[in-house]
């Protein structure tokens, strides 16, 4: 089984996911550390604050042929972040997609709202963001709505957090 969990930024991908491995012991695979090992080597002329579309269209590739690679091995992955297209399903037989479960998370404009402090405050839970200024009430606002549209225009399966940020697994 491959589980992906997708979503805008700061909603929370990457503790999901660690909170899998421990409770299912199904390994993950950070998109964003695939990301830094392409860059960081040389193999790309990207950079991290390169255009989102521009990374996925590098890093989808990659990371399709590694979902095909785990199901072939009938083999167990989480793979997070934000470089899933929302029409992925488009890139498999249905042969796969019966071992594809993907997750999109998004914030609520509510939630946004009421707990901005706490989004910025719980940033860094997981991985240390080094410059997290774009961050900013008004982006969280654009990126979770344009993210909710495009989920739901793809039938993907929303975990909306409207109220209190519980994610059960």
């Amino acid at each position: 089984m491959v589980i992906l969990i997708t979503g805008a930024s700061h909603t929370g991908k990457t503790l999901l996911a660690q909170r899998m491995l421990e409770k299912y012991k199904y390994p993950y695979l950070s998109i964003d550390h695939l990301k830094m090992g392409l860059i960081r080597s040389g193999n790309t002329a990207l950079t991290p604050t390169s255009d989102e579309s521009e990374l996925t269209t590098y890093l989808w590739p990659i990371v399709r042929e590694i979902i095909k690679t785990v199901i072939e091995n009938e083999q167990n992955l989480i793979i997070e972040g934000c470089y899933i297209p929302f029409d992925y399903k488009n890139d498999f037989d249905k042969n796969y997609l019966e071992h594809i479960e993907c997750y999109c998370l998004v914030l609520s404009e509510n939630y946004i709202k009421e707990h901005f402090g706490d989004v910025v405050k719980y940033a860094n839970v997981i991985e240390r963001r080094v410059d997290d200024s774009d961050c900013t009430l008004e982006s969280l606002l654009s990126d979770n709505a344009e993210t909710l549209h495009r989920a739901e225009k793809n039938n993907l399966k929303i975990v909306l957090i409207d109220d209190k940020y519980e994610v059960k697994v």
